[in-house]
């Protein structure tokens, strides 16, 4: 008979867990049989020895039934897809996705999450919008699918229960980053959606989780690995998180943005990973015959206002009126007489010339947290019209005085922080280098080596596919300007 103490001290000592063992774990977890110090202990066991990939595959699986799981008529099955992103700053990208995979003919029954620390979230931007709601049940979620083709909703409570519990014993345990938790966190999740397809996007860099390229294609494996083990065709893409994903950062100011993109005016980098991550999944559904198809189809899709539609019958689908769904989609719309707009604007302006080698991202997100635009711990309360926009981008040549970012912000929030932490941030953190100092042992150039102005702009990604669990993974070597995909298999 098997015995919780006995299944942790295996997994301490370094033993292999059996599907029959997992099981037991997970069945523990829910039906609350397990004290949180003896889950708190098998999760320590488990960040301590890892797992090998058939234990990752059961722990995913066994989390995925551990709940509800969602069911489609069988004319969609092979239409069912999403994606995920593993966080950064700036990261509208679902908001562009979701209804041009709509508008392609996929049916997008997208669940998020919502942003923590300095990661945005998808839902906390979205209830930027007055009254959508992002709750919603199964029965409305196939609904809303069958009427628009896509929706953007928060976790249901029946859905992966066992993540709940796992997920909130991992912060108290300094366990969040094991792969395994991570990738059975993420991969269960998007399982109990029955999808046919699924594209990740996982980000390195220095505002990243990953920091290192090898740590993120180690966990875009895993999670190709478990998708795959559930039967759902997993896809995945590195790309590089240093600096922001478009001009704007912050709730409403990000939904301005993608609506801008929605109607043809998007920055080149959103578009970028939007076709690419689109196409990608228009490939495994079979909608498109090639990743180049699959790109054009969802450009097409996006420039043409298809998307566009999508976008406003799904924010009407989801709780908003027709005319606030209306009024965004709109040519030039009054975006602010339906979004709520901060009181306090501040210019922050470049102290010398010289030209921009890049923007921190993870200082601009730190800052903005400080702000209130972010939470620190879940349920917290956030400000949606707290945000920066970008008026730089990499390689401009700026004047002395020239404004570089503006700052919607609340003021008393913005007399708590310390006004220095702006003033660096403008100075050093944007990596503002003056040309007469080029090549000097200044501060100014040592920020970052010149030789990187080459590559400013480049939004670096390599490129995981595979074609189901039992297929081998091919990889296609394409190069262009902004993109690289990387050829391996195994």
């Amino acid at each position: 008979m098997l015995s919780i103490p006995d299944l942790i001290r295996k997994k301490r000592d370094g033993g292999r867990l059996t599907d029959e063992e997992v099981r037991f774990f997970i069945n523990s977890v829910t039906t609350k049989k397990m004290q949180d110090s003896q889950i708190g202990a098998m999760l320590m066991a488990i960040w301590q020895q890892g797992m090998v990939a058939e234990e990752t595959a059961s722990l995913t699986r066994e989390m995925m039934v551990s709940g509800e799981v969602m069911t489609w008529p069988d004319e969609w099955k092979r239409l069912m897809v999403d994606k995920h992103s593993t966080g950064g700053v700036g990261d509208k990208v679902s908001l562009v996705l979701a209804p041009a995979l709509a508008a392609c003919g996929c049916k997008v029954p997208m669940i998020s999450g919502r942003g923590l620390a300095h990661t945005g979230g998808t839902l906390d931007k979205l209830e930027s919008i007055p009254g959508f709601n992002v709750q919603q049940s199964a029965e409305q979620i196939q609904k809303i699918l069958a009427s628009v083709g896509c929706c953007i909703v928060g976790q249901t409570e029946r859905l992966v229960p066992a993540d709940r519990v796992l997920y909130a014993l991992r912060d108290a345990t300094s366990t969040v980053d094991s792969l395994p938790l991570i990738t059975g966190s993420i991969i269960s999740k998007k399982g109990a959606e029955s999808l046919s397809a699924l594209v990740l996007d996982v980000k390195f860099g220095g505002a990243a989780l990953y920091k290192d390229l090898q740590s993120a294609k180690l966990l875009a494996q895993n999670l190709v690995d478990a998708g795959n083990s559930l039967g759902i065709r997993t896809g995945a893409v590195l790309s590089r998180m240093d600096g922001v994903i478009g001009r704007c950062v912050g709730n409403s100011l990000e939904v301005i943005e993608s609506l801008e993109t929605l109607k043809g005016n998007g920055p080149d980098d959103l578009m970028e990973l939007v076709t690419t991550l689109g196409g990608m999944l228009l490939v495994m559904t079979e909608l498109a015959p090639s990743l180049s198809e699959g790109k054009r189809k969802i450009n097409d899709a996006v420039i043409g206002g298809d998307a566009l539609s999508k976008f406003e019958a799904m924010v009407e689908a989801q709780g908003s009126t027709n005319e606030t769904a209306r009024t965004l989609c709109s040519p030039g719309a009054d975006y602010f007489s339906i979004l709520r707009k901060s009181k306090h604007q501040l210019e922050l302006t470049a102290p010398a010339d010289g030209v921009v080698l890049g923007v921190d991202g993870l200082v601009l997100a730190q800052v903005l947290h400080k702000l209130r635009a972010g939470r620190s711990k879940a349920g917290e309360q956030i400000n949606h019209s707290v945000g920066a926009e970008l008026l730089v981008s990499c390689g401009q040549r700026v004047q002395k005085g020239e404004t570089m970012v503006k700052v919607d912000y609340l003021f008393i929030y913005f007399c708590l922080i310390n006004f220095n932490y702006f003033f660096l941030f403008c100075l050093f953190r944007c990596h503002l280098v003056a040309p007469s100092l080029r090549g000097s042992s200044s501060k100014f150039s040592s920020a970052r080596p010149a030789a990187e102005s080459s590559d400013c702009g480049r939004r670096t990604r390599k490129h995981f596919d595979s074609r189901g669990a039992t297929a081998s993974r091919r990889w296609q070597i394409q190069l262009n300007p902004s993109v690289v995909f990387v050829l391996k298999s195994k």
